[in-house]
């Protein structure tokens, strides 16, 4: 009972955080995992842990390529903006953050004790300066990175 209060508080407070950050998706999912939660659909969180974040994934990915699908970006444009300095500069900054995201995962996997600081980051990145909740993979390859640095 203790452990249902303690998530219910944890999730009452981040919604409370999405909706003063008026980050309703922030919000929204904390109220969905709440309401999972106090109807007992514990059950799900497994799929969700497994799930869920390629779902997410996916999903994002599709709309980063629909302009593609569109029609609205075809091979001229894409190979104009290949060949000009901010195309460039998109390209190798895209190399990295997917580097840096795929590193992310790899950081996670071995050391999820650091979830908790990232989320918490992230959350307050998102309900108070507007950010999108992609950091925590980033923010755990940056992490991986300067870690990696470190030990050196």
């Amino acid at each position: 009972m203790a452990e249902l209060v303690q998530a219910g508080l944890i999730l009452g407070v981040i919604i409370l955080l999405g909706l003063v950050g008026r980050n309703y998706v922030v919000a929204g999912a904390a109220g969905v995992l709440l309401v999972l939660r106090l109807l007992n659909g514990e059950g799900l969180f497994p799929w969700l842990e497994d799930n869920a974040l390629k779902i997410g994934i996916g999903i994002i990915t599709m709309a980063i390529l629909l302009p593609f699908a569109s029609g609205q970006i075809g091979w001229q444009v894409l190979l104009q903006n290949m060949v000009s300095p901010v195309g460039l500069l998109a390209f190798a900054t895209g190399i990295f953050v997917a580097y840096l995201g795929g590193r992310g995962v790899g950081f996670l996997t071995v050391n999820p004790q650091v979830m908790a600081g990232l989320m918490v980051g992230t959350i307050v990145g998102v309900a108070f300066f507007r950010g999108v909740p992609v950091g925590p993979l980033i923010a755990a390859g940056i992490m991986a990175l300067v870690i990696g640095l470190v030990n050196q």
